[in-house]
């Protein structure tokens, strides 16, 4: 590329869309030509296995989950995420007693999320299920040719550099928005929440049992029906809104045999969000 120095005489550029303009200009920005986003691994199906919902249950949810993911080895590729559940909660409480940051606090459920990664990959081990880190995604190729099932914490790796909520200290952008975040780099058709719920309610269904499940629904309509509460992250509606390649994710309870065979196989079982 040509080296272009500005009329002063004082700077060389790069010869390019951006040279010499400012990346927080709103106008720029708006009026940049781009190509459109690579679909990377569109043929792998990513999913997060719940902290609080399955890890937590330990023998009592995970073997018949892991199970299923096995069963399913031969006809799917599968990239598993993991949350943190009620240890990650345990120490986010302690250190907001102990007025830590929210970035230290975003390192704790980095912690707590690794070890649940560690556990799945441990018990899928005799079926190629290995632990990887976030910098292996680029060997993804390499571990579906070996019949590996990889398997990464979900956090993202924002950790010490957490963004601080408007409210409170703890991270907003947790193991729900690492599997969004994800999907969004890999280009993946097929995302999946893997929880003991059946999905999307109006309202918390363990709270209360009156309220209404909702098959699909648009992130744009979800973000402004302001619920209190959400079955996913609400950072991860905006990230599915302003994606150039998610088309939807899937909300499932994975403690129902069958449940995951149907959803990795486009089937409609629990809650679509989609963009809109």
């Amino acid at each position: 590329m040509a080296l272009v120095r500005e009329k002063d005489g004082k700077r060389l550029h790069v010869k390019s869309a951006l040279m010499g303009e400012s990346l927080v200009s709103k106008e720029f920005i708006e009026n940049l030509d781009i190509a459109p986003q690579e679909r990377l691994y569109p043929d792998v199906k990513i999913m997060k296995i719940g902290g609080q919902s399955i890890c937590d249950r330990g023998v009592k949810a995970l073997p018949n989950i892991l199970k299923e993911l096995v069963k399913n080895r031969a006809h799917h590729k599968m990239l598993l995420t993991t949350g943190g559940g009620t240890r990650s909660r345990h120490i986010y409480t302690i250190g907001l007693e102990m007025g830590m940051p929210t970035g230290v606090i975003a390192k704790f459920g980095s912690m707590v999320s690794e070890q649940n990664a560690l556990m799945i990959a441990t018990l899928l081990s005799p079926w190629g299920g290995v632990k990887i880190s976030h910098a292996d995604i680029v060997k993804l190729p390499t571990y579906f040719a070996e019949k590996i099932i990889p398997v990464m914490h979900g956090m993202p790796p924002y950790d010490y550099f957490a963004i601080k909520p408007k409210v409170g200290r703890i991270p907003i952008h947790r193991t729900d928005v690492g599997l969004v975040i994800l999907a969004d780099l890999i280009g993946s058709r097929t995302i999946l929440f893997i929880k003991d719920e059946k999905g999307l309610y109006s309202e918390d269904p363990k709270k209360n049992p009156d309220a209404k499940f909702i098959a699909e629904i648009g992130a744009k309509d979800l973000l402004e029906s302001n619920q209190d509460d959400l079955v996913i992250e609400r950072p991860c509606l905006e990230i599915i809104q302003n994606s150039e390649v998610i088309e939807k994710v899937q909300i499932i309870n994975g403690m129902i045999e069958g449940n995951i065979t149907k959803a990795l196989n486009g089937e409609h079982v629990g809650t679509f969000i989609y963009k809109q």
